[in-house]
């Protein structure tokens, strides 16, 4: 099977997708070594390795060429998170996915927020058709491109984050989505409720208080994203390993 055909198919099983978020090609090499079947950029793992913040600050042509550094070296399932599409024309962003889709990607994040001093829910109406033109551009070219929609109330703290998350859920699967992610839902009746709501399979985020991998199997959720938080914590080791250096006058504690 082609690498888009396989993804499909990792979305389509009993058994979840645990998706291995990297942020440059070393960490795409150690979450493929460890046996993972897919991978794809954190955001903001991969603005903070290069030094910019999170919300489209990464330029796209970086982003575009480590894509394209990362399908050269493994042998696994690649998408990228292009955040709000870095643009709010449906065209520009259909053709930042077909640059993508042409270095080998086979997967794309578009998430119905746009970042800024605070990071606030697009008009669910202009996100629709936003994404129905893109997911029509996709569809007429014939791309192998997974369309992995993220919507934000849950991480936004939103009070009536389940009503307004199966809203729009329900008009991106409308519009053209092939998968819908909701990053920062933990409670269970939520995350079966949201699942119960959709034909596409749902997509959540490592966070604390999430339930573990049997749990959220039962429960229906077909992809779990380890989002920035490896990155975050190989950050801490090194830090840690870099302070003992100096308290300890030596390199013992680097073996």
């Amino acid at each position: 099977m082609k690498s888009f055909e396989t993804f499909l198919q990792l979305h389509q099983n009993s058994t979840p997708l645990l998706l291995g978020n990297i942020w440059d090609v070393n960490s795409a090499r150690i979450f493929e070594r460890a046996g993972y079947k897919a991978i794809g950029t954190s955001s903001q793992a991969s603005a903070k390795t290069f030094g910019y913040e999170d919300g489209e600050k990464l330029p796209f042509e970086t982003l575009h060429q480590v894509a394209k550094r990362v399908v050269e070296v493994i042998n696994i399932p690649f998408t990228v998170d292009i955040e709000g599409g870095y643009s709010r024309s449906a065209t520009d962003i259909a053709e930042k996915i077909e640059k993508l889709h042409d270095a080998g990607v086979v997967g794309i994040n578009l998430e119905d927020t746009v970042a800024g001093p605070t990071r606030q829910l697009q008009p669910v109406t202009a996100f629709q058709k936003i994404l129905a033109a893109v997911a029509e551009h996709i569809s007429r070219k014939n791309l192998g491109v997974f369309i992995n929609v993220r919507t934000d109330a849950f991480l936004l703290g939103m009070p009536a984050a389940l009503t307004e998350t199966l809203m729009r859920m329900q008009r991106y699967e409308n519009a053209g989505a092939h998968g819908i992610f909701v990053p920062c839902i933990t409670d269970r009746k939520d995350i079966k409720e949201v699942v119960g709501a959709t034909m596409l399979p749902v997509n959540v985020m490592c966070m604390p208080e999430l339930p573990d991998f049997d749990e959220l199997k039962s429960l229906g959720v077909k992809r779990i994203s380890t989002g920035p938080f490896v990155s975050l914590y190989a950050d801490k080791k090194a830090e840690d390993a870099v302070v003992a250096i100096l308290g300890d006058n030596n390199f013992s504690g680097l073996y």
